[in-house]
């Protein structure tokens, strides 16, 4: 249990340390295992569905493997990573996104492949007079600072971190069959700090044997502007620069934004018989027992004005339960699942169940030993809360203590190595 300093104070610029947010090299790779994404995930009500949100997930990764079938593209490594004496760096990879539009799942909105540059605002390619060296950029970089990834292609695909590090931008061009399917052609959107406790860069590096490990940086919550489609959009964003090295196994993780600026998640691998999976079909009948693998939380509380960490987290799968205007299938005809979630500690207990209202699904092939191959699907599902109950010293707070509350859930399966 950490206290917060100043929880709800507003920022100027996104703080904390910034210094990996474009490099690949925190960790030395491992071949198969290694794998790098920057991820944002946008959230904007919905004005047709109270409770419900439209959400925009974008996805720009690399991974240390000759081939991998990615929904079914087949993906070639397509060239090396290069460094050059400035640290600005070209790599292969694939952009992929999602849109939900509170009532249909477009998916994907975008799966390309590319050839990727990033490097920092000090870096002589970047666009803006002074870059990180002077003025208000320097204060704010001095930890590293702005910078962008950038797919080098004709259509517009980028990402990126000004350099006084006061917003973010996202640029995405749709896929035409998406387009042609009913999907906005132009999303043009600006993350912007929301308060210190969530706004505030967060950062964990740690290596287990054999060369295993992870890197994660988190924004945890950002505030959104922009237009979707021409049309002007306002919500919350939350983002994650990610490198793992090691098999992808079982999860579930999920995060909630609430309407006075708290912010709640939950993560709990786990080892199951769906490790065996092949296939991307949900609601498996060898899905009927999970060993859970130290579960964990965090809840940023701006009613209480502190941040408080649980070890102990436990999640049940259900399925979602009938009703008036409610989402009982995915796009494939399968039923949605509900997420019945408890986190506590010593002082905390939340309990919560969120219902998913569509389903979105990536499926990874990866040529593995002994021309085998190994696979992983990864679910991603837009919530709607029906009960939320937070129980502390204080007393008991409920559903009704918030305006909104807005948030998404994982869960895979498979095991890709």
């Amino acid at each position: 249990m950490v206290a917060a300093t100043d929880p709800k104070a507003t920022l100027a610029h996104y703080e904390g340390d910034l210094s990996s947010l474009w490099r690949l090299d925190t960790l030395e790779p491992l071949q198969r295992l290694s794998w790098w994404w920057w991820w944002w995930l946008v959230l904007l009500p919905d004005p047709r569905h109270p409770g419900r949100t439209q959400q925009l997930m974008v996805l720009w990764s690399t991974k240390d493997t000759e081939r991998i079938w990615v929904s079914g593209h087949d993906w070639h490594a397509g060239g090396r990573t290069r460094v050059d004496e400035h640290g600005g760096i070209t790599f292969p990879g694939m952009v992929a996104s999602w849109w939900y539009d509170g009532e249909r799942m477009h998916e994907p909105l975008v799966l390309r492949e590319a050839r990727f540059c990033a490097l920092d605002s000090a870096h002589p390619l970047w666009p803006q007079k002074g870059g990180a060296s002077t003025g208000e950029a320097a204060a704010a970089g001095a930890a590293g600072g702005g910078g962008a990834v950038v797919p080098l292609l004709s259509d517009d695909l980028s990402m990126g971190l000004a350099d006084d590090r006061s917003h973010f931008w996202l640029t995405l061009e749709a896929d035409e069959a998406a387009v042609a399917n009913g999907a906005p052609a132009r999303f043009d959107l600006r993350m912007t700090p929301w308060n210190r406790a969530i706004s505030g860069v967060e950062y964990s590096h740690n290596e287990f044997s054999l060369g295993m490990g992870y890197d994660i940086l988190r924004i945890h919550g950002s505030e959104c502007t922009g237009e979707i489609g021409g049309e002007p959009v306002t919500g919350t964003a939350y983002f994650q620069k990610v490198c793992v090295q090691a098999p992808s196994i079982p999860w579930f993780w999920g995060m909630l934004h609430f309407s006075d600026g708290s912010y709640l998640d939950w993560f709990l691998p786990h080892a199951s018989l769906t490790l065996t999976a092949k296939d991307d079909r949900p609601w498996k009948a060898r899905d009927f027992a999970r060993l859970p693998l130290k579960g964990q939380g965090q809840w940023k509380d701006a009613g209480r004005q502190r941040t408080e960490q649980f070890a102990r987290c436990e999640v049940e799968l259900l399925e979602v339960a009938p009703g008036d205007g409610v989402p009982e299938f995915d796009e494939d005809g399968n039923p949605l699942p509900c997420f019945h979630v408890r986190v506590w500690n010593g002082r905390t207990q939340i309990g919560l169940l969120a219902r998913a209202v569509a389903r979105a699904h990536w499926t990874f092939d990866q040529p593995t030993r002994a021309c085998m191959t190994s696979h992983f699907t990864y679910n991603e599902y837009p919530l709607e809360i029906d009960s939320i109950t937070v129980l502390d010293e204080q007393g008991v707070r409920t559903l009704e203590d918030w305006e909104w509350i807005h948030g998404n859930a994982e869960h895979s399966w498979g095991l890709l190595h």
